[in-house]
């Protein structure tokens, strides 16, 4: 399986890579187990050289797409030195606010369902693009704020995994699992921003600095136009 195609930002892509992305990922949702190279390519009106070239392989055209969609959970950069309680709250809700965005997309759901589908069945490598561009790329973005939070005092944990992994509960809570399992959710910009909020300050009563003290976060103080996804 090749799963280190290095595409993991969409600014990284250019609008005919995302077009033919975009293609792929219909026909996923579309033909699940039977996508092909020939098929995307006729899709997408390419040539199968030209998608060989970007993205190597068949695992490489589906880790470019998990990629894809990860990269739209954004990480606020945190500046270790100059961290304070405020910053690191609003790095923190962002990032949730974000996730639950492109968790709750039809792409996403379209996405997981058919790794979920293809687990256990000997054909699962879709699966683990999923595991490693999707969930484990999110906790490598994420732990380093966490560990600046903890060195500038402002956060209290003894292992960074067991921490990213408690924020990453409180944010998901049952949503993917009700998505995925065809519940309609109204999952509204407002909505998700009060989950964020509320996510984010559940995890800093359970890990901040007992000696710290934040000012109720607002959704506007990190609220930003949905991600196109």
């Amino acid at each position: 399986m090749q799963a280190s195609v290095d595409i993991d930002t969409s600014e990284a892509l250019t609008e005919r890579q995302k077009a033919v992305l975009d293609a792929a990922l219909r026909l996923l949702v579309e033909e699940g187990d039977q996508l092909t190279m020939t098929a995307v390519a006729r899709r997408a009106s390419c040539s199968k050289e030209t998608l060989y070239k970007w993205f190597g392989d068949r695992d490489g055209l589906l880790t470019a797409i998990v990629q894809w969609q990860a990269s739209k959970v954004r990480v606020v950069p945190v500046d270790g030195k100059g961290l304070t309680l405020a910053s690191l709250t609003v790095s923190l809700a962002r990032f949730a606010s974000d996730w639950l965005k492109v968790i709750s997309s039809d792409t996403s759901i379209a996405l997981n369902r058919v790794a979920i589908g293809r687990a256990g069945s000997g054909n699962d490598d879709l699966g683990a693009i999923v595991l490693e561009n999707g969930r484990f790329a999110l906790a490598r973005r994420l732990k380093p704020v966490l560990e600046a939070g903890r060195q500038a005092g402002l956060l209290e944990f003894s292992d960074a995994e067991a921490a990213f992994r408690t924020f990453f509960g409180l944010v998901a809570r049952d949503v993917q699992i009700r998505l995925l399992l065809g519940d309609r959710l109204k999952l509204t910009d407002a909505a998700i921003g009060g989950d964020a909020v509320r996510a984010t300050q559940q995890f800093l009563a359970l890990h901040g600095a007992k000696n710290r003290a934040a000012r109720p976060l607002e959704p506007d103080d990190f609220r930003s136009s949905r991600p196109e996804i």
